[in-house]
């Protein structure tokens, strides 16, 4: 049956897409360096994809973002300095000034335009975080500025869009991309990072990534969780020099969520912690499979 109306298409692969009707357009247009779409939809609100690819919907953004915050930080005994690598719309950083205590946050991106645009049509995600006194904003290319940086962190979340051909992140998901980042981090530091599709058909980019982190890093643990949004489970890898996430338990993590003053979540919980990191067989053996990333050869989304 035909509906009438304006609808925007997504594809996940050749023969697989979806279509999202628009119900006000919000901005359509580019960056310097990618294609923005940003609309409403009555079911999903307001929804920003990135070069064709969904990035966040208002109804179940948390979802994506507490799940990539606070297993790292509640990992870490006492998290005070963070580095947060792209997150242009403002809700890694909005979730991390939950945590009582973080001292410092620094954030690089380098679309500033996108940065500005997300301000505009989505300051439900941000929640003002760009203009809190621990955070500061730096508009550059994350892979110099962390070839430079001669600060230190205990936490650095990548927050990165997916490495599309002539995309801005393809090689800030390598080795030795990966090797810059241990190197800044202190000696108890973790690295997480959104590592994409974690269904059964698309998931090398999320097993590359963990067997490339297995490389470097002591501790490597993927974990998952469905977005509804984007259609599809969702990876992310948690990476430590010192702590595993698997070890943490419950009662820490109740402790050291009360200690810090986060409340009022809407997905993550102490509870809910563990079950993030059981992954299913067909992950298991992908991971097992996979290759390391490297400059050299890197993992490019050709869909």
């Amino acid at each position: 049956m035909e509906k009438e109306g304006i609808y925007y298409s997504e594809f996940l692969a050749d023969n697989f897409f979806r279509l999202f009707k628009i119900d006000e357009i919000y901005f359509q247009g580019k960056t310097k360096y990618q294609q923005v779409d940003c609309f409403y939809n009555s079911f999903l609100g307001k929804v920003l994809f990135l070069d064709k690819k969904i990035q966040s919907a208002q109804i179940d953004e948390h979802i994506y973002h507490e799940s990539l915050v606070f297993p790292a930080l509640l990992t870490h005994s006492s998290p005070r300095k963070v580095l947060v690598i792209g997150g242009g719309e403002g809700a890694t950083l909005r979730e991390l000034l939950r945590y009582r205590s973080i001292e410092k946050v620094t954030m690089i991106d380098i679309d500033k335009e996108l940065v500005s645009l997300c301000q505009k049509y989505l300051p439900e995600w941000s929640e003002d975080a760009f203009n809190n006194p621990k955070v500061h904003v730096i508009f550059g290319d994350a892979r110099s500025y962390i070839e430079e940086v001669e600060d230190t962190f205990d936490v650095i979340i990548s927050d990165l869009t997916e490495p599309l051909k002539h995309g801005p992140s393809v090689y800030l998901f390598t080795k030795e991309f990966f090797k810059k980042v241990y190197n800044i981090l202190k000696t108890d530091g973790i690295f997480v990072l959104q590592a994409g599709n974690a269904d059964h058909c698309y998931n090398k980019f999320l097993a590359s990534l963990a067997k490339t982190l297995t490389s470097l890093f002591p501790i490597v643990r993927p974990y998952w969780t469905f977005v509804p949004s984007y259609s599809t489970p969702w990876g992310f890898i948690i990476a430590s020099k010192k702590e595993d996430p698997v070890e943490l338990k419950e009662s820490k993590i109740a402790q050291r969520m009360n200690e810090n003053g986060v409340k009022n979540l809407q997905f993550y919980h102490p509870g809910l912690h563990r079950g993030l990191f059981a992954l299913p067989l067909y992950l298991q053996k992908a991971i097992a499979k996979a290759r390391v990333l490297s400059d050299k050869k890197p993992f490019i989304w050709e869909m």
